[in-house]
Parts: C-alpha cells; structure tokens; sequence
C-alpha cells in the first residue's frame, strides 16, 4: 500500500496538456510506496475575499485534498513569462482565509515543459517564490527544464 499520497496540480487546462502528461509520466517513475493523485482545478470560481466566510465546495474539495496528501507535485505551463492564472486562482483559494492555509508546512516539488527554448524556467522560479511565501518547503534539485519539440515528419 502506498505510504506517500502526493497531490498533483497541473497548471493547464488544456486537454492535451504537455504538463498533464509530464506529471502522469513523473508518476510512473517513481517508487511504489507512492502515489499520486491529479487534483481537478478546472471548477474553481474566481477568487473573491468576500467569499472566505463560505467557500465553494470545490474550493472545500482541493483543500481537503491538499491536507490529505503528504507532499505536492506542481506541473506548470507558462504563460507570458509566469505561471497560468488557473494555478494562481487555485493557489489563492487553498491559501485561504488568512491563516487556514492548506498549504503551510507541505513539501513541494516543481516541473514543467514548454514549446519555448527555456522550458517554463520563468513559471517555476514565480511558482518557487510563491510557494516559499506560503511556508511550502521546495525541492530544490533538481531543476527540471524541458522543451517540448515536435517530432520531425518521416
């Protein structure tokens, strides 16, 4: 039986997201006292303060999720040199209310992959940053940087 539950967010939305399959990819490889679960954060509402007092259910859902996992995985896309606002959205909402963080305290590792020559080097180290100010360990090393490049016509 698996020992390690990591929750994993995958920052596209597309349905032949490089990332998503990145992160499926990534899970295949790792031991078997792992596993690893892709969170849904299609179905969030913006995110809204006044709503704090009564978050949605899917809002309730990812934060129970997160606090059942023993670590996260963060795939991310890029997008004009940061991390898409569909992750940003579910970042926020997980970090609140004040004070009820579901993040604080939970180890994260971060990837990505892109069309683009620098991977979505730009994406991780904004996610690091965020992820540093919601007390959210982060594995450091190694870097994961990769260009997605299409296959050559045979």
């Amino acid at each position: 039986m698996p020992q390690y539950q990591i929750a994993v967010i995958v920052g596209s939305l597309r349905r032949d997201s490089l990332n998503r399959k990145l992160a499926t990819a990534v899970a295949k490889l790792a031991p078997s006292d792992f596993s690893f679960k892709q969170l849904v954060i299609a179905d969030l509402p913006l995110y809204n303060q006044d709503d704090d007092a009564n978050q949605a259910a899917s809002v309730k859902r990812l934060k129970s999720e997160i606090a059942a996992a023993q670590g996260l995985l963060f795939a991310t896309a890029e997008y004009n040199r940061s991390i898409p606002g569909v992750l940003k959205k579910a970042i926020d909402h997980a970090s609140r209310p004040y004070g009820q963080s579901a993040w604080a305290g939970k180890p994260a590792g971060v990837i990505g992959i892109s069309v683009g020559p620098i991977g979505t080097a730009l994406a991780q180290q904004h996610l690091r940053n965020v992820l540093a100010y919601l007390d959210m360990p982060t594995l450091g090393l190694p870097e994961i940087f990769i260009q997605a490049k299409a296959r050559p016509v045979r």
